[in-house]
């Protein structure tokens, strides 16, 4: 037990930039009182004393503000930081080295008792604030789910979701993907001081929509030089954008607004 508390501080020690001695952590982080609350709880419950569980758990969320249902699984290692106003469903496994930020459910969509109606974490994934996870699906080893994010279906290893609903993007493409954005002038998931990476990626598509305007209006006007000079003319029909019409400025400003 004592074994497990050492391990439980030095993971907070490891994460937390703030944490500054393991007397500071023992004693000031509810991440890890409502950990090892948890464990009595989940004794409790796994030895039948069913009501004894959860009124340990009642306690440890009167003290914490982290609520964990006594029959949901722990892993080692496991660090809600900050986590106020977290909820662990009943049927929810949490893997060794998890790191779990506040406002965070892992929930159920299912009404059926005995059913696995909550989510499976891996080892080392991280849940940002506020992200809602449903279901009784598994979110890989090394996941990431972003802030905020709803996600309602499995994410694979080493992958991230984001959003609501959430997308799933894969680490290789994620980095193609921000390479390629790079170029374009803005980052596809990371975040500036006066813009947010939607806004950013729709200015990026607007711009390069209005050059490929551009470039069609000139091709247009070269096969206009080049009909006019030949014996049998190519004909242009009478619909063709022969001046640029994209009106990207405007757009832009729309976006701002």
């Amino acid at each position: 037990m004592f074994s497990r508390i050492r391990s439980d501080v030095q993971c907070i020690l490891d994460r937390d930039p703030a944490a500054r001695s393991r007397w500071e952590v023992l004693t000031c982080y509810p991440g890890l009182h409502a950990v090892v609350l948890h464990r009595l709880a989940h004794g409790s419950w796994t030895l039948g004393l069913k009501w004894l569980g959860r009124f340990i758990s009642h306690i440890s969320r009167g003290l914490t503000g982290i609520e964990i249902h006594p029959a949901a699984k722990i892993g080692e290692r496991v660090f809600f930081d900050h986590a106020m106003g977290v909820v662990v469903g009943e049927t929810a496994e949490i893997g060794d080295g998890c790191t779990i930020y506040q406002g965070v459910t892992l929930g159920g969509t299912s009404l059926y008792k005995g059913a696995k109606r909550h989510p499976t974490l891996g080892k080392d994934v991280v849940i940002g604030a506020g992200a809602k996870v449903l279901g009784g699906f598994t979110v890989g080893d090394g996941a990431k789910v972003g802030s905020n994010a709803v996600v309602t279906k499995p994410v694979p290893a080493g992958a991230t979701a984001v959003g609501n609903p959430a997308r799933i993007i894969h680490a290789e493409t994620d980095a193609k993907r921000e390479e390629t954005a790079s170029k374009m002038g803005f980052s596809a998931y990371g975040v500036t001081q006066n813009d947010d990476p939607v806004s950013q990626a729709m200015r990026g598509l607007i711009d390069n929509a209005a050059t490929q305007e551009h470039q069609i209006a000139l091709l247009w006007q070269a096969i206009e030089q080049l009909s006019s000079g030949q014996a049998l003319p190519v004909r242009v029909p009478n619909d063709a954008a022969r001046k640029e019409q994209f009106e990207a400025a405007r757009i832009n400003q729309l976006l701002e607004e």
